[in-house]
């Protein structure tokens, strides 16, 4: 009785332990701040309402995102892939700008390069408004840095985003007056 007790308590011990280490790995803290400039007059882009950055104020910065599931807490918001969009510069992935009609996401920074790699390119299920749409990942919502020309003089992204096109928005039939952000769900396809 006594190697069956002590195989329990072994048992129990690796159990918490596993569990311990695993609730661990899931956090997701801020890995830093960064301090708000003023945007020169005209280069920030305010298309989707997006805010500029303000001067003094902090931001803070994430290198993760929460962890994925097979229905992962989000925050839907709207960027335009196209050029002179309020994306900016080509999207990350291809080196392309993309239409408005086309469902495209950029993700956070944390899930856009999970586990060191990256979703460049591939789809995601997004679940919202009672609907659901694939998209295409072509962009990362960077995280970890903003503020400045390569960012729109946009603050960091938060570390649960998905931004989509207008496409996404249709598809998930949100009204036009209520595009900006919506909680979602999304997995990998």
């Amino acid at each position: 009785m006594g190697a069956c007790l002590r195989a329990f308590v072994l048992l129990i011990f690796l159990l918490f332990s596993q569990a311990s280490l695993h609730a661990k790995a899931q956090k997701c803290k801020p890995s830093g701040k960064l301090k708000g400039k003023k945007p020169p007059h005209g280069e920030c882009n305010t298309e989707n309402n997006f805010d500029c950055c303000i001067a003094g104020l902090i931001y803070t910065t994430y290198k993760c995102s929460p962890p994925v599931s097979n229905q992962t807490k989000a925050v839907l918001t709207i960027n335009s892939f196209e050029e002179g969009g309020d994306g900016g510069a080509p999207s990350e992935c291809d080196n392309k700008y993309h239409d408005e009609d086309t469902p495209v996401v950029a993700l956070s920074t944390g899930w856009f390069k999970a586990n060191n790699q990256w979703r460049c390119l591939n789809k995601i299920i997004i679940h919202g408004n009672g609907h659901s749409v694939e998209a295409m990942v072509v962009d990362e919502c960077d995280s970890t840095m903003g503020c400045d020309t390569n960012h729109d003089y946009q603050p960091p992204c938060p570390n649960n985003i998905v931004d989509a096109s207008k496409a996404v928005w249709k598809a998930l039939g949100v009204p036009k007056s209520n595009w900006g952000g919506l909680d979602i769900t999304w997995t990998d396809a």
